[in-house]
């Protein structure tokens, strides 16, 4: 009956791996697969943040919507530092919080369980997160359970780097865009404002007041005004 329960979720993870599914349903699917192999009563997930090199909750068993994004730990702080420094497990059957390594959140009911079993995601030999299952009550993890979540740990820290960098890369992308459009609009801005100091013999603050008046009154974007402005002027100069 363990192995198969065992071969059933390295089939899952097997699935997840190659699958194309969001960041945010491959940490769901991480959490389920904790809950099977320990049945535990919570788990959280930290993922690293790469600007701050910082662990930050980014998924739970137990809602926390308030705390995922929010709760941060460095390297080597807490017991999920600690696991991300080292790269190693840590089982803790009873009374998880009198670790010296532990870290306590008022937040988090997690904190107050006695049991507590965290393992690390890998990728490439670096921990890009961690895995943290609990116990309200006291429980002997078994070898089996170790070892599998930190296999699940080992496989899905790759799939969850890679979907990581493609939410970074697609972020830098629309970075990247809104930076032409903003640029697009001030060239257009700038060209109208020009065209209104010509048409009108206005300074060129005057001439933004009165775009940029004209947009509140109407309420259209500048760029909008902008356009219509310079397409007048190109109609006007046409035979």
């Amino acid at each position: 009956m363990v192995i198969e329960s065992e071969m059933s979720v390295l089939r899952r993870v097997s699935q997840i791996v190659s699958s194309e599914i969001s960041l945010d349903e491959m940490l769901g699917e991480v959490i389920g697969l904790a809950a099977q192999v320990t049945g535990c009563d919570a788990c959280l997930v930290y993922l690293v943040e790469d600007e701050t090199c910082e662990f930050v909750l980014r998924a739970s068993l137990v809602p926390h919507t308030s705390d995922v994004g929010q709760l941060r730990l460095k390297m080597g702080e807490g017991v999920t530092g600690w696991v991300a420094e080292n790269q190693a497990p840590v089982a803790l059957a009873a009374n998880a919080s009198e670790d010296p390594r532990f870290k306590i959140f008022a937040t988090l009911i997690e904190d107050t369980y006695e049991a507590l079993l965290s393992v690390p995601l890998v990728n490439r030999g670096r921990a890009i997160g961690v895995i943290n299952v609990h116990h309200r009550h006291e429980h002997a993890h078994t070898e089996e359970e170790i070892s599998t979540l930190a296999f699940i740990g080992e496989q899905m820290g790759g799939a969850i780097a890679k979907s990581m960098l493609e939410m970074e890369n697609a972020r830098l992308a629309e970075e990247t865009a809104e930076m032409k459009r903003q640029l697009e609009t001030r060239k257009m801005v700038e060209r109208a404002k020009g065209l209104l100091q010509r048409r009108y013999n206005l300074t060129e603050e005057d001439a933004y007041l009165r775009l940029r008046n004209e947009s509140r009154r109407l309420r259209r974007p500048m760029k909008e005004l902008a356009e219509a402005i310079i397409l007048s002027e190109e109609m006007s100069r046409k035979p």
